[in-house]
């Protein structure tokens, strides 16, 4: 079985600076604080936090949204891929982040409890903030 779940969060950036982030292996990196392998091409493969987790792009509309298969090591061998969905909507202080994530595996909660927000929002938060001291984008 599976469930799906959604989450948002507000960065400090614009929609286009959050999406070329997103699929930039040094910024995803950087944002992350853990190796990317990232790309602006549909069907391409990627892969984030050192390979824990693995999929393609499936849809991309360039500063709008951002579509992916999604999975971790952590999924069985019999649990199918996830997707996620990242629509960026430009707000007041910068860009609302809803992150729609269909298909987890049941018994894997924490990607909604802490993962997106420790590993992916909050440290996306702050690389986007230390980019707008800098003068950056």
């Amino acid at each position: 079985m599976s469930y799906d779940f959604e989450l948002s969060c507000t960065l400090p950036a614009t929609p286009e600076a959050v999406y070329e982030a997103w699929l930039s292996s040094a910024a995803h990196g950087a944002m992350t604080g853990a190796k990317a392998k990232a790309s602006k091409k549909v069907g391409a493969a990627f892969s984030a936090w050192d390979g824990y987790i693995v999929g393609k792009n499936i849809d991309l509309v360039p500063g709008k949204r951002i579509v992916q298969s999604w999975r971790t090591s952590e999924f069985g061998a019999d649990d199918p891929d996830s997707t996620i969905t990242v629509t960026l909507t430009p707000v007041e202080a910068g860009v609302r982040l809803t992150l729609s994530h269909k298909n987890a595996p049941d018994g894997q909660s924490a990607y909604e409890k802490e993962g997106w927000r420790e590993y992916y929002f909050e440290p996306m938060k702050a690389y986007f903030e230390r980019r707008r001291a800098a003068g950056k984008s």
